[in-house]
């Protein structure tokens, strides 16, 4: 097996490796716990320098020819999860810590891994780039402030603190990817085909950390956490479509529609409650399982898309 085979089996089987990873995190946490917290927001620049790797120019440009698909869907985007995440936390009437990680996942950008689940799907693959590349840009502002508006009764948020954690670890690494790309450009076409595996191997090493650092407080509450999880993002990606369906849009542009509004970027939400909430450890919860199931669930939500064509 040949180093882009091996790359591609990882790539595909990112749902089973991630899972497994969370399992060995939290059967033996004291393999991994050596492995510091503040790695998260490196490991999640790196994951989102990849990603400015892979963009181009011709992916900024579906955001001008087709304004209204994306600003749709990047609306639905921090509509649809926020209220799901708000509304499922009053549901289930989850303490006050699993509640912020839960709103705090459902405030987060669209998922680094939903271009490659909504192209297995047979979606709309440029509608899907340019609603992750929007919905990211559109983050320094847009989480900060969703988070104060749902949470903000519940603890003390720090606008500008998120605002510039953000840019930090998502906008400034996703510059320096396009800027590589530009004038190392093969350099980068070198480095694109792994990507996919490389991102994969990142987002299984930010749930390893959280989940080793919280093994026993997810034993104690791990239960509720997951089906509230698992809700969130199954509604998101039902009501994503619905939402397609709704506004008459093609088969295609439903599936990225989708996909785009049920996965999110999980492991900025784990690294967000870190970083600002760190009275808070339970916040982190939600993010680390949410990272460990949408893999699962997009997986799967891609076989069945894609059998409809």
């Amino acid at each position: 097996m040949s180093v882009k085979e091996f790359c591609g089996f990882i790539s595909r089987w990112m749902g089973v490796l991630v899972l497994v990873a969370a399992v060995a995190a939290m059967i033996l946490p004291e393999a991994f716990v050596w492995i510091d917290t503040w790695t998260i927001n490196p490991i999640l620049g790196l994951i989102m320098f990849g990603m400015g790797l892979t963009l181009s120019p011709q992916d900024f440009k579906v955001v001008l020819s087709r304004p209204k698909d994306v600003l749709l869907g990047c609306l639905a985007q921090f509509v649809v999860m926020p209220l799901l995440a708000w509304l499922l936390c009053q549901v289930f009437a989850l303490p006050e810590e699993l509640a912020l990680g839960v709103i705090l996942v459902g405030c987060c950008p669209g998922g680094t891994a939903s271009n490659v689940i909504t192209y297995l799907a047979k979606g709309d693959l440029a509608l899907s780039v340019g609603m992750t590349a929007m919905s990211t840009l559109l983050a320094p502002v847009m989480t900060p402030l969703l988070v104060w508006l749902l949470a903000g009764t519940m603890v003390d948020v720090d606008t500008m603190g998120m605002l510039l954690s953000i840019v930090y670890v998502v906008i400034a690494p996703i510059v320096a990817g396009l800027f590589c790309q530009r004038y190392l450009p093969e350099l980068t076409k070198h480095l694109v085909p792994y990507l996919p595996a490389f991102s994969t191997l990142m987002i299984t090493l930010v749930v390893v950390i959280v989940v080793s650092h919280n093994a026993t407080k997810l034993m104690v509450g791990g239960l509720l956490v997951v089906l509230v999880v698992m809700l969130h993002n199954l509604l998101g990606l039902l009501v994503g479509y619905l939402v397609g369906r709704g506004l008459h849009l093609s088969r295609p542009k439903c599936v990225a529609l989708s996909v785009e509004v049920g996965m999110q970027n999980s492991g900025l939400a784990s690294s967000l409650a870190v970083l600002h909430f760190a009275a808070y450890p339970l916040a982190t919860i939600p993010g680390a399982v949410f990272s460990v199931w949408h893999n699962i669930s997009g997986a799967l939500a891609a076989r069945f898309y894609s059998r409809g064509q």
